[in-house]
């Protein structure tokens, strides 16, 4: 019995197991079945959803009315055929300014009132500050569209590469129009306020710079600052033609200064910027006659500077404390020059080059100083010291 027994168990686990097995089997069966169910019942309401859709957009389409990316783009185009009617500028106001080039505006400016200063005739303070204004605003004129030209060049130059225009901030156009607006403004009121002569003298500054030498002179040969110079050393002449109506010895002499002032001044910046100048496409002295011709060239043109200082005192329309001055600072012009000449290589020659070019504005300001300082306690009847 007890034998029989033991046979029997192993064959009730046995079958118990199987209808587990089963029922584990049918189970499964009917979970699967119900997920196709479900599976089936979620298309069937996708594709509803995508039929309601599809009628409002049908709907939608065919009514009268515009949709709102039509509308958008209707308001986008008539914004753009108002743009293209009336051109609006991206310049900041300090945009505007910096195409002024407020620091060669101010050297302009100064040696300008110098010319008035030495006139021998008593200007009235109010047309004589109406014809700086307008000798400033012809110089602000020049610069302005001399970087409307030179944009190109100024995108490639580290120096001026952050201007209105290659940085971004201006568009030619805009520069252009500003530039010649100013031109003739300034050009007309010097002639209403002061005479026609100093307003000629000034349009034609105003070409020089402009046509001769920054579209001609300047991308052609390598003497372009020496020619273009001019241009920069008429302020004198303009303003003493202003206060007087004509020229005359004293404003031409102050001229004369300027223009042999200049190429010492800019071949110094450029045995510095020689590669930049060259990246550019600018033929200055250094890249076409090499550093060497430069040096030279600074040294003779600075010979020549010294004594040229010395001719308003020479004329006899300063005192001789003038004299003495020019000639202390023609001294240090001409040491400066010195140091340029035999320091020809490495960063010292680099640093020798930028002194002198530091130094030639300081020089071209106390001389001019001086000259406008001794005029102007002449006008006030005040005695000087010496």
């Amino acid at each position: 019995m007890r034998y029989a027994v033991k046979r029997l168990r192993p064959l009730t686990l046995t079958v118990e197991l199987s209808l587990y097995e089963g029922k584990s089997v049918f189970f499964q069966q009917m979970t699967s079945k119900c997920l196709e169910i479900r599976c089936v019942r979620v298309q069937a309401h996708c594709h509803r959803l995508v039929r309601t859709a599809e009628r409002r957009q049908d709907k939608v389409e065919t009514d009268d009315y515009p949709r709102k990316s039509d509308q958008m783009h209707l308001v986008n185009e008539s914004d753009s055929r108002l743009t293209q009617s009336f051109p609006v500028s991206i310049a900041s106001p300090s945009g505007y300014v910096a195409l002024l080039n407020p620091r060669v505006m101010s050297l302009v400016l100064f040696t300008a009132l110098t010319g008035v200063l030495i006139a021998p005739l008593h200007v009235n303070p109010v047309i004589g500050f109406a014809s700086l204004l307008a000798i400033a605003a012809g110089a602000g004129a020049s610069g302005a569209l001399n970087m409307w030209y030179d944009a190109d060049i100024d995108a490639l130059m580290r120096r001026t590469k952050k201007r209105p225009i290659p940085a971004g901030r201006m568009l030619k156009e805009d520069a252009l129009g500003f530039g010649l607006v100013l031109a003739v403004l300034s050009v007309m009121t010097l002639g209403i306020v002061a005479n026609w002569l100093a307003a000629a003298l000034l349009g034609f500054t105003i070409f020089f710079y402009v046509v001769v030498y920054t579209m001609w002179l300047k991308r052609s040969t390598p003497q372009n600052i020496v020619i273009g110079g001019a241009a920069g050393a008429l302020p004198p002449i303009v303003g003493y033609a202003a206060a007087t109506g004509e020229i005359s010895l004293a404003s031409i002499a102050l001229f004369a200064i300027i223009f042999v002032w200049t190429p010492p001044h800019f071949w110094a910046l450029a045995l510095v910027k020689a590669e930049e100048y060259g990246r550019a496409g600018v033929p200055m002295l250094p890249n076409v006659k090499g550093a060497d011709r430069t040096r030279r060239d600074i040294l003779l043109y600075t010979l020549l500077l010294v004594p040229l200082g010395l001719t308003p005192w020479l004329i006899g329309f300063v005192s001789l404390a003038y004299g003495v001055f020019a000639c202390a600072l023609g001294g240090l012009m001409l040491l400066f020059s010195t140091r340029v000449y035999f320091n020809r290589t490495g960063p010292k020659a680099d640093r020798c080059a930028m002194q002198l070019f530091a130094f030639s504005i300081l020089y071209l300001f106390l001389l001019f100083a001086e000259i406008a300082g001794e005029r102007l306690m002449a006008i006030l009847h005040l005695n000087m010291p010496w």
